[in-house]
């Protein structure tokens, strides 16, 4: 097990008396089995899909409230906010995401989900927590519940944030637009963390700079000439347009951008056409694009505009008839974590639990997307920290290197976590990160 941490807990913030020269990793632990646990399995066998977590909201809410801090919902939809007051210092943003996915759980897990719900599509699916939200939502309320414990450890503001639609990544964006930064304390800092399934239970990982890609959804909509397909040359084939825009969109990544910058253009659904013999009037494609820096990311989506309305005058289609392009809300930029702020927390971090806990800072490895960047742009003046908590036991990934069965990904009916190491050390993180933002004396950094 982690090094734990000692902390003197004082304060009287629950009905129960504060405790006194105590452990952080001790009592968390303890509050996992008389509480947290059943949050955790509640959590986890009712999921709810993005802008819809009204009952998880609720949950959330109330316990909130019964600590004393001073709860909002219906922020940005469904999204909750908490603010607990500790006299004058910093603001600490910290943040979990509580939504599901449209996903069957084939976990084997006891308490598995079998959640069914109508999203705002209108389409009813199956409901599952297959990216580790409920694991993020418990240890939010298991920080809260220990850092009402310890007024006396800290000075300055909480804003306890749980976000609506992460899987969306609408939900960020949703609750500024609501006033997130004008309705409430504005942070200096923003905290956030992520369960991460190939990453081994008691480890923590939190790197300066990039962290996860942008993210656009784009729909193009190829308008095309009816007509019998033994008759070809009555029409225009939108299905032969669109073959002609996907092969043509791989010389975006290939040609248009530096090999050294990484982009990604996916084209994941092409829908067109209901016969053998019929030439469809009109197709549909869904594509994924993914960029580490702005530059990039408006060079890809003007290349796909151009090159999606230039193979429509390519096949003879009128101006008014070209390809339609469509970039979804559904969108985010990088998520960067602030490098001075990392420098601040990970000696903070490593003091705490150690260094075999704490890995060295390393790349990022895949183009994942996640919008809690919205909460850290530049032109908000928030410092982000965004760090990454194991979720599966090195015996699994021992099997997996002997050739057992590989560990479940993110978004697979197979996903399932460790729960107890990855909410207590996902709270014991949140705790040490927020004690060192708001030590008293500490000063509000300069804008």
């Amino acid at each position: 097990m982690i090094k734990q941490l000692t902390i003197l807990l004082a304060g009287a913030a629950l009905a129960a008396p504060a405790l006194a020269q105590d452990d952080v990793g001790t009592a968390v632990e303890a509050d996992y089995a008389s509480h947290l646990e059943a949050l955790f399995l509640d959590f986890h066998r009712n999921p709810e899909l993005s802008y819809m977590e009204t009952r998880t909201a609720g949950i959330i809410a109330a316990e909130l409230r019964e600590l004393g801090i001073d709860v909002t919902e219906g922020v940005g939809g469904t999204g909750v906010v908490g603010v607990l007051e500790n006299g004058e210092g910093p603001t600490v943003l910290v943040r979990a995401d509580m939504d599901g996915l449209p996903l069957i759980e084939d976990s084997g897990l006891a308490y598995a989900s079998t959640a069914r719900q109508t999203g705002i599509d209108g389409v009813e699916a199956p409901v599952m927590h297959a990216c580790g939200h409920d694991v993020h939502i418990t240890a939010l309320i298991g920080a809260a519940r220990q850092l009402t414990r310890m007024r006396d450890r800290w000075q300055g503001t909480i804003v306890f944030i749980a976000q609506p639609a992460e899987e969306r990544i609408g939900g960020a964006r949703a609750m500024l637009e609501d006033g997130l930064y004008e309705r409430f304390p504005k942070p200096d800092y923003a905290i956030a963390f992520h369960v991460a399934a190939d990453l081994p239970t008691g480890r923590i990982d939190l790197s300066p700079g990039l962290i996860a890609s942008s993210s656009d959804s784009v729909d193009i909509t190829i308008h095309g000439v009816g007509a019998h397909g033994a008759y070809p040359h009555e029409g225009r084939d939108p299905i032969v347009m669109g073959a002609e825009i996907i092969m043509a969109l791989q010389t975006l990544v290939s040609r248009e951008i530096s090999p050294l910058s990484p982009g990604v253009v996916t084209v994941g659904a092409f829908q067109g056409g209901i016969k053998h013999n019929i030439i469809s009037d009109s197709a549909h494609m869904q594509l994924t694009v993914r960029s580490n820096d702005q530059e990039v990311r408006e060079t890809l989506l003007a290349g796909i505009r151009r090159i999606a309305e230039n193979v429509g005058r390519m096949n003879g289609m009128p101006e008014d008839r070209l390809p339609e392009i469509a970039v979804s809300r559904e969108a985010t930029p990088p998520t960067v974590n602030d490098p001075e702020l990392a420098a601040r927390l990970r000696p903070a971090l490593a003091a705490a639990f150690g260094g075999e806990t704490l890995l060295e800072p390393s790349p990022q490895t895949g183009m994942g997307a996640e919008d809690f960047a919205y909460f850290v742009q530049p032109e908000t003046g928030v410092r982000g920290a965004y760090m990454s908590v194991g979720g599966t036991p090195q015996a699994a990934f021992d099997a997996q290197d002997a050739g057992g069965p590989p560990v479940p990904s993110h978004h697979s009916p197979l996903f399932r976590i460790d729960p107890e190491p990855s909410v207590t050390l996902g709270t014991e993180a949140m705790i040490v990160a927020v004690l060192e933002l708001l030590a008293p004396g500490a000063e509000t950094p300069a804008d």
